[in-house]
């Protein structure tokens, strides 16, 4: 059914299109000699062309699951404080770019950093197409700025792991069985309040077939951090799967891209000059302090439009 819903929405678009398309038509036969219908006109075929872009561009959404919502993961790499204050960074900069575009998100997991920002946090990001717009932001992201952290204000280099996963639905992409998996509660740790340290509503759960461990302590809710780790588990499952599919596609075609910590895909550059720039795509802009606000549709809108074309990207 979320099938069929998604089909006919893109089928009521493209038909609304032919139908702005019949009219105009037919008010240009009507339009030789009345100026004002020919500026209406003229104002309209620039919507109509605006829209058909839109359109043209969601065809690199070919992927079989960028319509789903997403699950959006940060890791701060190897540095300590200064990537952890990255990582944190990154987590704002998707939140409002999510903001921004009417997405709804849900932070499902956190691990809040040793003395500022976070080492870890797993967030929901739902939406139409949210998958499909965020697979762009998978991989290595570098930060080169002046440290706040650092008394001599010495420039520092810091990194930071995004991972992008489709929100797996239960029971229709995967099924888990209750004998394959694992579920131990634990106190939280850090931040949060007496009752949260002092009663076990930390959640971990493992998924013994393939040993992956998702813990979740984010919520005083025992019962709901239960629910949000197997979400995330659920969801990395998933990716799994895409990756053994990837694997099986990249041996016949001979060759595979690994998204790992020496691929880095963007560089945000504070100083000694200022400018983000993906490696992928050569596109770039002077205006950081936007990108890292949320302006990012530049940047996705570059990588979606270079994958157009190649299937499975």
């Amino acid at each position: 059914m979320r099938q069929l819903a998604g089909q006919k929405r893109l089928v009521q678009r493209w038909r609304g299109l032919e139908k702005r398309l019949k009219d105009t038509a037919e008010l240009l036969g009507l339009a030789k000699d009345d100026e004002a219908l020919q500026a209406g006109i003229g104002s309209e075929l620039e919507g109509l062309s605006a829209h058909l872009d839109e359109l043209e561009f969601q065809l690199a959404f070919s992927g079989e699951y960028d319509a789903r919502n997403a699950i959006l993961a940060i890791h701060a790499g190897a540095g300590g404080t200064e990537s952890q204050d990255w990582a944190q960074m990154l987590m704002r900069m998707y939140l409002r770019w999510a903001e921004r575009r009417g997405y709804k998100t849900e932070i499902l997991d956190t691990s809040p950093g040793d003395e500022a920002g976070i080492k870890r946090v797993v967030m929901a990001v739902s939406g139409e197409y949210a998958a499909g717009y965020l697979k762009s932001e998978h991989g290595v992201h570098r930060l080169v700025r002046l440290s706040p952290f650092d008394a001599d204000h010495a420039r520092h280099t810091s990194f930071a792991l995004v991972e992008v996963m489709p929100e797996a639905e239960a029971d229709v992409d995967l099924k888990i069985a209750p004998d394959d998996i694992k579920i131990e509660t634990f106190r939280s740790s850090g931040p949060g309040g007496q009752h949260m340290q002092k009663t076990s509503s930390a959640v971990r759960v493992t998924h013994l077939p393939t040993g992956l461990v998702v813990s979740c302590q984010s919520e005083r809710s025992q019962h709901m951090n239960k629910d949000f780790a197997l979400k995330i588990l659920r969801a990395r499952l998933l990716e799994v799967e895409l990756e053994r599919r990837e694997q099986e596609r990249a041996r016949l075609k001979g060759k595979r891209v690994e998204a790992g910590w020496g691929n880095q895909i963007r560089s945000y550059v504070l100083h000694p000059y200022k400018m983000v720039k993906d490696h992928r795509t050569g596109y770039e802009t002077a205006n950081p302090e936007a990108v890292l606000d949320g302006e990012l549709d530049g940047f996705i809108s570059a990588y979606l439009r270079s994958t157009m074309g190649r299937k499975n990207d």
